[in-house]
């Protein structure tokens, strides 16, 4: 299944992803093409430790493997990373793959405030729509929150996909060393059925 899926480009142009993009969405976010999000998955302990220390997971507390999805607004997987290891940040995962380079210029991809990688997106004249952070301050003005609220409520539908995709047994329970280096190909499959169970976001979203 993984390597008949590889073949196929599920990336959806500008045009398919507004034309199936939530009324309410469009409304507020019309230049969003991804929602991206970090999934981690558990995996056994490795007997190495240099295979310990690369997917130990301090968010986790224990050894993981892990990945970034993201999904267009109308709830279409449309981009799977490879497996890292847990210990693998969200700048090393951008700068680990094409992520960037996939987007057309004025577009925008929305994530939570972890996903501290806008200076990355930049030169593709791409916008990274994120909560804001604290940075030491106690109290932030009334417009800020408002605005962190409607990220909020619109990058939820990634998280209501990782859901989705968690129904698989598989991805929420440990697995041996010979299922850990399958780590990209369980975690592909899995989310790419996801396009083919009923879309869990209203049209009214």
């Amino acid at each position: 299944m993984y390597l008949q899926w590889k073949e196929i480009n599920w990336w959806p142009s500008r045009e398919l992803v507004s034309y199936f993009m939530p009324n309410d969405f469009l409304s507020k976010y019309p230049k969003t093409r991804l929602i991206v999000n970090a999934i981690e998955c558990p995996i056994n302990k490795p007997s190495q430790p240099v295979a310990q220390q690369a997917t130990f997971s301090s968010y986790k507390n224990r050894n993981t493997l892990k990945a970034v999805v993201g999904c267009s607004p109308g709830d279409l997987v449309s981009y799977i990373s490879p497996a890292f290891g847990g210990s693998t940040s969200d700048r090393q995962f951008v700068e680990s793959t094409a992520l960037p380079k996939l987007f057309d210029p004025n577009d925008e991809v929305m994530s939570d405030k972890g996903f501290n990688v806008e200076d990355m997106f930049i030169p593709y004249q791409v916008t990274v729509n994120i909560p804001t952070f604290f940075k030491k301050k106690n109290r932030l003005p009334n417009s800020t929150v408002l605005s962190d609220r409607k990220i909020a409520s619109k990058r939820v539908h990634v998280e209501r996909v990782i859901g989705l995709a968690k129904t698989y047994k598989i991805l929420t329970q440990p697995v041996n060393d010979m299922e850990s280096s399958l780590g990209t190909r369980i975690i592909t499959v899995c989310f790419v059925l996801c396009n083919f169970r009923r879309c869990i976001v209203s049209p009214e979203a």
